[in-house]
């Protein structure tokens, strides 16, 4: 892994001031939306942190937030397949109004999973709130019900995503290039 690129040197899929933009723009969606409630946000740990919190911060009605951490990529680049909690939730959500905050939406074996899961602690409703959707990768039939971007098959670090826990600290969306994504994208200058 010592051999990795620095984040700066990867190609941006999704810059800084768009992502801001986007973001406002669910955020007041989601606040139309749950006029007259108080949604409870959870966010999906690890990818999800910046996403919520810059998205939390753009609500203008009252919400609560808690977390939990899942796994399913471990140190690869693509899904193990499995999912499994590694951190729970800290209060009940029965009754309550439950936005998932994922950072990205990909085969959706983890919404159907959390889905299942979260479903039976009845919640007055769950929806999905996704920065990005790589939809091509879809496996399982679902939807998120707020979504920040469509994107193509490549692997992005950044804005909270991480390869082998590193590249969470850029402030843009990046891509790690391979041979078969180079030509879904302008050569980097």
């Amino acid at each position: 892994m010592d051999n990795l690129p620095i984040g700066s040197d990867l190609p941006i899929l999704l810059d800084k001031a768009k992502i801001e933009a986007r973001i406002a723009e669910l955020a007041a969606q989601i606040s139309r939306d749950y006029k007259d409630r108080v949604p409870h946000l959870v966010g999906v740990l690890k990818g999800a942190w910046v996403f919520m919190a810059d998205l939390v911060r753009q609500i203008s009605i009252h919400c609560t937030v808690d977390f939990l951490s899942i796994q399913s990529y471990g140190s690869g680049t693509v899904s193990s397949g499995e999912v499994k909690i590694t951190k729970d939730l800290d209060v009940s959500i029965e009754g309550r109004d439950v936005l998932l905050i994922e950072d990205i939406l990909d085969t959706g074996r983890t919404f159907t999973y959390l889905q299942e899961i979260l479903g039976a602690h009845d919640p007055a409703s769950l929806k999905l709130a996704a920065l990005l959707d790589k939809h091509s990768r879809r496996i399982l039939p679902v939807e998120a019900d707020y979504v920040g971007f469509s994107i193509p098959d490549v692997f992005v670090v950044g804005y909270g995503l991480d390869f082998d826990q590193k590249y969470r600290n850029l402030a843009d969306v990046r891509y790690i290039p391979s041979p078969q994504t180079m030509s879904l994208f302008d050569p980097p200058a």
